[in-house]
């Protein structure tokens, strides 16, 4: 079968529990030629996507097989912005109910998998939108906000972000956010933050947290990689490392192949463990330059930050749709059964059901 070839999916009823490891086990029919049992079966979370979301990209994650997606819906966006931005992906929601389902709680993604759509989890890469004030945290929560990142890039008032020339570490604000987020049950994610920045939030955090999508600094020197002690303080402290094949952070930019990004996670499975390693594509799909630009200036439209360039994902994994190859190279590679649903999911589940309320 050609890599590009995507298998045909029936929307069937699922058998499945969640056993006491917060892993869901299922049973399910799918009409393909693929060697893709364990993907037709398995959990499938992609730890952050960012793409141009529409009717085409949500079917588009249905037909990839995914159970749920941590979906970026604020990046440099204060109070109102982000609060508009959340107001939209609840229109989006409700017009899109036959494919999508907000996620709330580990049931949620049961359910999902379960009815045949996809669990959207929504998370901000940015704390700005709480504007300092630790009363909205909860109130966020109840909105279904279940991701926060503490930092997007540069400094803001909780910690200096990945490309900041120097880290001051959490600010005061940011120890009193820590705590808010730990407090409601919203998940931590690392993955722009500062190397000092994330190592005083892993510090003082009582609940583990996340790089929900970062690569390894051994394999490419990039400011947005993380190194191996880096990485080591996440799975340490019983956090999860999502690994990106986002082009420009791989060893081989916009030659990389599926191969180079098997090899990425098994680079981390080295340091932190399979049990504490899982997918974090950081999709970009259908995001033109002047969107990729927003991404990479200051506040998304000042000085440049980064310069990325043309983005070209791998040829067998270089749309949403094609997440099954991502199964089907994890089975090539000989991995185990259990390493490819950890990997897959089960990992995200677990961390989901310590630090969501």
């Amino acid at each position: 079968m050609k890599a590009l070839d995507i298998p045909k999916m029936r929307r069937l009823p699922l058998d499945y529990k969640i056993d006491r490891h917060c892993q869901i086990q299922s049973t399910c029919v799918l009409e393909s030629s693929m060697p893709a049992r364990l993907h037709r079966q398995a959990t499938v979370i992609d730890g952050l996507i960012v793409s141009k979301w529409s009717r085409s990209l949500f079917e588009a994650m249905h037909a990839g097989g995914l159970t749920a997606a941590n979906c970026t819906c604020a990046v440099w966006e204060g109070f109102d912005g982000a609060f508009r931005h959340l107001a939209t992906w609840k229109r989006w929601l409700t017009k899109n109910d036959d494919l999508l389902l907000q996620v709330y709680s580990l049931d949620d993604i049961a359910r999902a998998k379960r009815e045949g759509r996809v669990g959207v989890i929504l998370g901000w890469q940015n704390s700005a939108g709480f504007d300092e004030e630790p009363s909205f945290v909860p109130v966020f929560h109840e909105l279904g906000l279940r991701v926060v990142q503490l930092t997007y890039h540069t400094a803001n008032a909780a910690g200096s972000g990945c490309l900041e020339a120097f880290d001051a570490g959490l600010s005061s604000w940011g120890h009193e956010l820590v705590a808010e987020l730990n407090r409601a049950g919203i998940l931590i994610d690392l993955s722009h933050v500062g190397s000092r920045t994330a190592r005083d939030a892993i510090r003082v955090s009582k609940q583990p947290v996340a790089y929900t999508h970062c690569a390894p600094k051994a394999l490419r020197d990039h400011p947005r990689n993380k190194t191996d002690e880096d990485l080591r303080a996440i799975a340490e402290r019983g956090g999860v490392i999502g690994v990106t094949m986002f082009p420009p952070f791989m060893p081989r930019g916009n030659d990389s192949t599926l191969d180079d990004y098997l090899d990425a996670i098994e680079h981390v499975i080295g340091l932190a463990g399979e049990e504490q390693v899982a997918i974090g594509t950081d999709f970009t799909q259908d995001i033109d330059e002047e969107g990729l630009r927003y991404f990479t200036r200051y506040k998304g439209t000042g000085h440049a930050l980064l310069e990325i360039g043309n983005v070209v994902n791998p040829k067998e994994f270089g749309r949403i749709e094609q997440y099954p190859n991502l199964t089907a190279a994890m089975e090539r590679r000989g991995w185990t059964e259990t390493r490819i649903r950890r990997v897959l999911g089960d990992n995200w589940l677990r961390l989901f059901g310590e630090v969501w309320r």
